[in-house]
């Protein structure tokens, strides 16, 4: 499934594993287990969006123009999407949740993913 993916979006993908990872070790010592958790969970939020992301884009094949710009901008919507319904669901369920970790790790991963413009295919 990943090798469909561009060198770029599995580099950013590997990125934000290792940060998510990092992220929740250091949220586990400060905070124990429901600040690793909740570092895990924004940082999964994150990384499931990109993907889904990721894929959609690698399914469209426009031969045109207007076809790549359609399909940028639905991979940009089921992004948004996935992150919004990934944001609520963990929200409404993780009732420890510690906001510093999960937010953090969430934002640090998005931020992970823009990235993927300046690595290199080749």
């Amino acid at each position: 499934m990943l090798g469909r993916l561009s060198k770029p979006i599995r580099a950013v993908l590997r990125w934000q594993v290792l940060a998510t990872a990092g992220i929740a070790a250091a949220a586990g010592i400060a905070e124990g287990a429901n600040g690793a958790g909740s570092a895990l969970a924004g940082g999964l939020v994150s990384i499931l969006a990109g993907l889904g992301s990721a894929l959609v884009a690698a399914r469209s094949g426009g031969r045109s123009a207007g076809g790549i710009l359609v399909g940028a901008l639905r991979a940009e919507g089921v992004k948004l999407a996935l992150i919004a319904v990934l944001l609520w669901l963990v929200l409404a369920t993780y009732h420890e949740i510690v906001p510093l970790a999960f937010f953090g790790t969430f934002v640090a991963t998005v931020l992970i993913f823009s990235m993927a413009f300046f690595v290199r295919d080749n």
